[in-house]
């Protein structure tokens, strides 16, 4: 599961229709409506917040948004609430790590949009965060460098 820091405009095709699928999945986690992957470490700051639900229904909004503006067709109905009166903090340090990692990915599966967005040294947040100074988050599962 990805629940990404950055502003979904940066992701391609796949990796849009990804993480509305995990989005969803993680609303249905934070909802406890499943037993899959309530422990995972991409939901710990999504409880953080004083209502984690309304949280990831506007992380979903914001991905759902992107999708309107390229002419997907994502239902918006099944995002449970989409309010919340505060962005939830992140650091520098994840996003960063986060668009290396896209930039990555995107160097294998879609390499105009990797060129294309070449020049950018800090991309934007998704709309949900508040992005504060700090490393890379201590939930986030990092590669073992060998």
């Amino acid at each position: 599961m990805r629940l990404w820091t950055l502003h979904p405009c940066y992701l391609d095709t796949k990796g849009l229709l990804a993480v509305w699928r995990e989005g969803l999945l993680a609303q249905k986690v934070l909802q406890n409506e499943t037993v899959g992957y309530r422990n995972h470490p991409q939901l710990r700051r999504f409880r953080s917040s004083a209502d984690p639900v309304a949280a990831i229904g506007v992380y979903l909004e914001g991905i759902y948004q992107e999708a309107i503006r390229r002419g997907y067709r994502f239902e918006q109905g099944k995002i449970v609430q989409r309010k919340l009166d505060h962005q939830i903090p992140c650091t520098r340090g994840q996003l960063l790590y986060e668009w290396e990692h896209l930039r990555e990915k995107l160097k294998q599966r879609d390499v105009d949009r990797y060129l294309a967005m070449e020049s950018i040294n800090v991309p934007e947040s998704h709309p949900l965060f508040h992005i504060i100074e700090g490393d890379v988050e201590d939930w986030e599962i990092r590669a073992v460098s060998k």
